[in-house]
């Protein structure tokens, strides 16, 4: 797995997915192969990340335009790019992002008018246009992964069903349109069936 080294991955897809779990246990597999990794959450991370995922997800603020909720999201963004991944990929870790560009591409397009360029654009300053290597979106039906959520839900995961079936849909046109650098990965089956499928991916990086 040496040719990870240096290499960015993003894990995304809807809520309840098991983005999270699968992260940790690609962190896992790979620090036991002996490379150094880096791994992180989008929002968050940082001190000014946590600050601005606290005010995002918070059910209490429901009052935000999708324009300021899109620009915030940058705004973490590239505080974790600036202050960890960048100084970690120079270092040549690899650097395993929970959540990332392809987030808003699913869940803020299309709000108050966003179109795919305004937010690539965004995501282009943000993050100084250092783009994963690699996306992997972990898919599965929107009623299931609900069906996943044991705690009270955020902001965002309180939007109806057909606010996140489309989401689901967006982030399945993201991999049908760059099949090369996004990836889609069932994700309703057991979590070590998942895991090894994602390193099965990740060879495409060799």
């Amino acid at each position: 797995m040496k040719y990870l080294r240096g290499k960015f991955i993003v894990l995304d897809g809807g809520e309840g997915c098991g983005k999270s779990t699968q992260a940790q246990l690609l962190k896992d597999a790979l620090e036991k192969s002996s490379v150094p990794t880096l791994l992180v959450r989008d929002p968050g991370s940082t001190r000014i990340g946590e600050m601005i995922r606290k005010i995002l997800l918070d059910p209490d603020h429901g009052d935000f335009s999708m324009r300021c909720e899109m620009l915030l999201y940058m705004a973490a963004r590239a505080q974790l790019v600036k202050e960890l991944i960048a100084p970690a990929l120079a270092e040549g870790k690899c650097v395993i992002c929970d959540r990332f560009v392809s987030s808003t591409l699913a869940y803020q397009l299309g709000g108050d008018g966003l179109t795919e360029t305004e937010i690539r654009q965004a995501a282009g300053i943000a993050i100084a246009n250092r783009w994963p290597d690699l996306t992997i979106i972990l898919d599965m039906p929107v009623e299931q992964s609900a069906q996943r959520l044991q705690r009270a839900r955020d902001r965002i995961e309180q939007r109806p069903t057909e606010y996140h079936q489309g989401v689901r849909q967006n982030y399945l046109t993201q991999a049908q349109k760059d099949p090369a650098k996004v990836k889609v990965c069932p994700a309703d089956r057991e979590r070590a069936a998942v895991h090894l499928d994602i390193l099965k991916i990740l060879e495409t990086l060799k």
